[in-house]
């Protein structure tokens, strides 16, 4: 029998009902009654008019859509990563869109023919589903955010697939070209596919010296400055649910090494693990379009202008949130008992052990409220 964890979220029943019943007679109107759901990273913008008139010009769909992608997609992809990632030259044969990030990330083992005995690394504090993904290959989760700490390796205790995640969920923290670097030439030495989760590389917060020609996001797992200008053992997994908010259309794509795309396309052809036609439309003229993304990332900008200092005011010290949409924070104690005392304002958010034991001294507050919202969280924190 595959034994999984709990749903972490189900575990904030409790605090969110009471979160719901909050009521301050010395708050007016909304800002002073109901919760604030900080604890989970929906968007709640609208979807940009392009890509809804793209989604729907592409409605009449009577036929299977081809799982790799059309050609146009892929060569969309690459174009992206060349101008926005600093990854001139991408093959798009090494592109394949994928039905949401989360998907890739649960199966992305299985689909590489991982299983028992194999060893999947992943960051100590991390995103959830790569310890998941794991056990559904039942293959072996290891929580590691150093090499040295993987001991001296054997053929039987040498990964087989490790995990990066920058800008990370949930610390917002940022690897810089000099540690993907050193990762990835391990990685090629030792034969271990690295699968890069990048999918806030967007919304990076970090100041640019003026006249910087930095690429505008963080650094890919692809940049020939980390990869020396071979994909080769490397995969980097993207979604257009934060930047362009399509969580609802579960839009996605890996890319990276041709001959394991290639790999992950022939199980994905079997399986039926297809992005429907309409998407597949939508991802490509939200990739052609950086004006939304800029808006949006604006949005979020001013959010994090609200509530950081709002938190920091409250006895909360942020620590790294160099780029994504959280807030990673502590009061110093227990970040069950901050999300207590949160509740207790009508603020709802996720405590940090959720991300693992690492965590456990933090909550993860996220920016995907409306600004009304914000605003209230900031007036009750106050």
């Amino acid at each position: 029998m595959l034994t999984l964890p709990d749903f972490p979220w189900d575990s904030l029943a409790p605090a969110k009902e009471r979160a719901s019943a909050f009521s301050d007679p010395g708050l007016d109107g909304p800002a002073g009654e109901g919760i604030v759901d900080l604890s989970v990273g929906t968007p709640v913008d609208p979807t940009p008019g392009l890509v809804r008139r793209a989604l729907a010009d592409a409605a009449d769909a009577p036929g299977y859509p081809q799982t790799y992608g059309t050609p146009d997609l892929r060569e969309a992809v690459a174009a992206w990563f060349g101008r926005r990632r600093g990854v001139p030259g991408l093959d798009p044969s090494g592109v394949l869109p994928t039905v949401g990030s989360k998907e890739l990330v649960a199966w992305l083992p299985t689909l590489l023919g991982l299983g028992p005995g194999d060893v999947v690394v992943f960051p100590r504090v991390a995103y959830p589903t790569y310890d998941v993904g794991a056990r559904l290959a039942r293959a072996e989760p290891t929580a590691a955010d150093a090499l040295t700490t993987l001991g001296p390796l054997t053929p039987a205790s040498t990964p087989r697939l490790l995990w990066l995640n920058t800008p990370s969920n949930p610390t917002g923290k940022v690897l810089g070209v000099e540690h993907l670097r050193k990762v990835v030439r391990w990685a090629r030495e030792h034969g271990v596919v690295v699968a890069s989760d990048e999918c806030y590389a967007e919304l990076d917060w970090r100041a640019r010296p003026e006249g910087s020609d930095e690429p505008p996001t963080t650094p890919s797992v692809l940049d020939p400055r980390v990869c020396d200008g071979s994909t080769e053992g490397l995969l980097c997994v993207y979604s257009l649910s934060k930047q362009s908010n399509l969580a609802g259309y579960r839009a996605a794509f890996v890319a990276g090494d041709p001959v394991v795309v290639r790999r992950l396309l022939e199980v994905r052809k079997h399986a039926g693990m297809i992005v429907p036609w309409p998407v597949q439309r939508a991802l490509v003229a939200a990739l052609g379009d950086d004006a939304h993304v800029a808006d949006q990332k604006a949005r979020y900008a001013a959010r994090r202008a609200v509530l950081r200092p709002a938190l920091e005011a409250f006895g909360l010290r942020v620590d790294d949130s160099e780029a994504g949409l959280y807030l990673w924070a502590t009061a110093g104690e227990p970040g069950r008992a901050t999300l207590e005392r949160l509740a207790d304002r009508g603020i709802l958010v996720a405590p940090g052990d959720f991300y693992g034991a690492e965590g456990r001294d933090h909550v993860r507050v996220a920016l995907t409220a409306t600004d009304e919202r914000v605003a209230a969280a900031a007036r009750r924190l106050g």
